[in-house]
């Protein structure tokens, strides 16, 4: 792997700058989004969708409750899995920094049809995820004030009441930030990871101070699986989707990549530093807070988590102050999500791929941004809140969609990628991000990652999906439903009605003299 170091003359740097907007060119697109997002700024679009505090604090419980403290080794085991993903994506951030990356790359390398299909199922999910972050603020509030909890006592349909008034207060307040500008999301974003990070840090050495028991604690397992057909294999496979919440939606840094400076170099670097970043301290946090909560079997360690840890462990005065930070880390997680749904909206608008696209493709000149795409991913992520209010299992349904949708919409860029290397015909930007030599087996093991993790995240489980009584049929099913109605449906809208009008608007389309154009943006690289 090779990243040429960054120190260049200003002549160099005006070069790559004229490099990256013709990389927009080859697909079709005239650059028209102002580049002011610096370093930190991709990184922690990054980083802020990941959210170590937000994923490890909403899921914890979930982890713990169906595989003990041996949960942990799913951490290891997802990162490795997705670390294959992200170096696949580094190679075509580095090639094709654009907005709506997912989308743009899917149609790069597997041609308009599954561009589309990418598009659709990663802009859904966007969708799905934004409610899904949301509802952590229930995880959290309420254990800092019962004051949070307007709605009942905090349990059963209440609890489920309550987070979506909570989250839906959430989603409106990302949907104001972002509909004023990149700028303001950019300043709250990253003021918010700097806030995380920091509280991350200071939370890893606190439970480190109070560690009472050792390292093989992460080797029980509670006696979970047993009667099983997999025995704790099962209920590991179970407990990972609490791992796997977390480490995904590493691509934000290049989904910006038309709004930020040097985005070819600065990218793929965002993208790994993102993950790594999230992988050792979130690992160290739940390595510790196993190590460190006073009674390791006590009931309360399945049903509030983390939370309970830090309060039982710290104390409740310095509790509190994290739990906070976790409030700002869930906040601009969601802040995140609704960012890169909006550039995914966006892309797909510009290309004519979505119902009344010219206005969801309009940048505006005051604000510089799409409005009205985060107005109405912002309306359908409230929607999605308030057609599940009375169910009580809504945290591990939604989430466990938002996932398994992610993951499909990964593969359909990293299966295309997989096919135009065997072909010989993938070539990575020259000087900058490359796997070389080691491109054909890590796209492999990132297809079977992606594969194998999806149908583990779908497969009909009662504890994901109907964990409360009575058992129905379509809700074990439901993530197969759900995701096979989104695909078949949204497909059969694509290739009956919005296929015949597909094309780069004019407004929005390279001009005819730029280097590199082509006629049909969708065409797979040759």
């Amino acid at each position: 792997m090779t990243d040429p170091a960054a120190s260049r003359p200003d002549t160099a740097a005006e070069h790559e700058h004229e490099h990256d907007d013709e990389a927009i060119a080859e697909l079709g697109y005239k650059p028209e989004l102002k580049r002011t997002l610096g370093n930190f700024h991709t990184f922690a679009a990054g980083i802020s969708y990941i959210s170590i505090l937000t994923g490890t604090f909403q899921l914890f419980y979930f982890g713990v409750a169906h595989g003990g403290p041996a949960y942990w080794w799913s951490w290891p085991m997802v990162f490795l899995g997705q670390l294959m993903v992200a170096l696949c994506f580094c190679e075509l951030a580095a090639r094709y920094p654009v907005a709506g990356s997912i989308y743009n790359w899917a149609k790069k390398l597997g041609g308009p049809h599954i561009g589309w299909l990418g598009g659709w199922m990663m802009l859904t999910a966007s969708m799905v995820s934004l409610s899904a972050v949301a509802l952590a603020y229930q995880v959290t509030l309420p254990q800092i004030s019962s004051w949070f909890q307007f709605i009942g006592d905090g349990t059963g349909k209440s609890a489920a009441e309550n987070a979506v008034l909570l989250g839906t207060v959430l989603i409106a307040f990302t949907t104001l930030v972002n509909a004023f500008g990149v700028k303001l999301m950019a300043r709250i974003n990253s003021a918010g990871v700097a806030i995380e990070l920091i509280a991350a840090i200071v939370l890893v050495l606190l439970l480190a101070a109070h560690i009472t028991r050792g390292p093989s604690t992460v080797t029980d397992t509670f006696g979970l699986g047993k009667g099983q057909s997999l025995g704790y294999f099962g209920a590991f496979l179970t407990a990972s989707l609490a791992s796997a919440y977390v480490m995904y939606g590493f691509d934000t840094a290049s989904s910006l990549g038309e709004e930020s400076k040097d985005p070819g170099r600065n990218a793929p670097r965002a993208i790994l530093r993102a993950l790594v970043a999230s992988f050792l301290i979130g690992g160290l946090i739940l390595l510790f807070a196993l190590l460190a909560v006073p009674d390791l079997h006590a009931k309360q360690l399945s049903v509030d988590g983390l939370q309970y840890v830090v309060l039982s462990t710290l104390g409740a005065t310095v509790g509190q102050i994290v739990l906070w930070c976790v409030v700002i880390a869930i906040t601009v997680c969601d802040l995140a999500v609704h960012t890169a749904g909006i550039r995914l909206a966006f892309a797909m608008a510009r290309d004519n791929n979505l119902p009344a696209a010219s206005l969801l493709a309009k940048v505006s000149p005051r604000f510089q941004t799409p409005v009205l795409p985060a107005v109405i991913i912002g309306l359908v992520g409230i929607g999605i809140l308030l057609i599940n209010v009375n169910q009580p299992q809504i945290f591990s349904v939604i989430t466990s969609i938002a996932i398994i949708m992610i993951y499909l919409a990964y593969l359909a860029v990293t299966l295309p990628m997989l096919v135009q290397r065997l072909r010989g015909n993938w070539t990575p930007a020259k000087g900058k991000f490359t796997l070389g030599k080691f491109g054909l087996p890590v796209n492999i093991l990132a297809v079977l990652w992606g594969l194998a993790m999806s149908l583990n995240l779908a497969w009909p489980r009662a504890a994901v999906y109907n964990a409360t009584g009575p058992q129905h049929w379509y809700l074990r099913w439901g993530a197969f439903l759900f995701i096979g109605v989104v695909a078949i449906g949204g497909f059969a809208y694509y290739w009956f009605v919005q296929r015949k009008k597909t094309g780069v608007l004019a407004m929005h389309a390279a001009v005819a003299s730029d280097p590199g154009t082509p006629g049909d943006s969708g065409a797979p690289t040759p």
